[in-house]
């Protein structure tokens, strides 16, 4: 299964935002997980999943890794919209803690990768 890049420098959602209104928060998690949904709509059916986020950064900043899961829950229940598996639980999900990659080369980006487990 694919590696699905996501142009976004920073994570969508994180830990520690405070946001001024719900429903401002409410229309990120939205978009996030509408994005994890047409991404992953081919992977129909898949049975069991693994799944990986991975954040691309420039330089050697202190990030917390744990900031990331916001976004990866988002993008999680965006293959369960599509329908990639019927649920996000451990019985057919499996999520890894985000990883942070520091590429001094790169444009800053996400990667979600998806991997099947059946």
């Amino acid at each position: 299964m694919p590696d699905y890049r996501l142009d976004w420098q920073r994570p969508p959602l994180t830990e520690n935002q405070r946001w001024s209104h719900w429903s401002q928060k409410n229309a990120v998690v939205r978009s996030t997980r509408l994005t994890g949904r047409l991404l992953t709509r081919a992977l129909r059916g898949s049975g069991r999943v693994e799944v990986t986020l991975t954040w691309y950064v420039k330089d050697h900043r202190t990030r917390d890794a744990d900031n990331l899961v916001p976004t990866l829950k988002a993008l999680c229940d965006g293959l369960v919209d599509a329908e990639v598996v019927p649920d996000d639980t451990p019985q057919f999900m499996v999520k890894h803690m985000p990883v942070i990659v520091v590429d001094p080369t790169v444009v800053p980006h996400l990667v979600l990768s998806v991997r099947p487990l059946d």
